[in-house]
């Protein structure tokens, strides 16, 4: 019986993750499409991220981006994934990089999560759960804070940077519209 339940298991974990890597673009969740080590690389350099940056990975799967980071440029930054197992698999690359104090692995909903301290926001998100995050960008994040995304083009930010190659888009937070306290209701 027990024997059955983990081949069960396993049977609907290899079929979840197969089905991961064709998932529909406009799906509410996304799935689990590994950045590698090079797309790290050109994302740093597209995002002219430096040692004094403080980055935030929404959405860090393994941790690669911010693994990269903080061993070739010794940026800082914070990991927020819900999945379990990728947090477990970050925290331990992290420990293995030797970068406890530099790079944190979180787990949480990246909805949920105060990024306003960031100077760079990365995802590598499908482009229904970009635009879900338009009110959180426009309200947690400061004028001129860089938005790079992977793979998918934001639309509600100008563009400051690219890697057409790469598919890395660099975007920055334009300024706030602010209600002015002159008027009379």
């Amino acid at each position: 019986m027990l024997l059955a339940g983990i081949i069960v298991f396993i049977t609907i974990s290899l079929l979840l993750f197969l089905l991961s890597m064709i998932w529909p673009p406009d799906s509410p969740w996304s799935p689990w499409w590994r950045t590698n080590k090079k797309i790290a690389e050109a994302i740093i350099t597209s995002a002219k991220i430096t040692k004094d940056d403080f980055i935030y990975d929404l959405g860090c799967g393994d941790g690669t981006l911010l693994i990269t980071a903080g061993k070739q440029i010794r940026a800082r930054g914070v990991g927020v994934e819900i999945d379990p197992a990728r947090v477990l698999v970050a925290r331990l690359r992290v420990l293995g990089g030797k970068l406890r104090g530099r790079v944190v692995i979180k787990r949480g909903d990246l909805f949920k999560e105060n990024i306003s301290e960031a100077s760079v926001v990365v995802v590598y998100l499908v482009p229904k759960t970009l635009r879900r995050l338009e009110n959180k960008f426009r309200t947690e994040l400061r004028e001129g804070t860089r938005v790079v995304s992977f793979v998918y083009p934001i639309e509600y930010f100008p563009e400051v940077a690219s890697d057409k190659k790469n598919q890395v888009y660099v975007y920055a937070v334009a300024k706030k519209s602010r209600i002015s306290s002159d008027k009379k209701l």
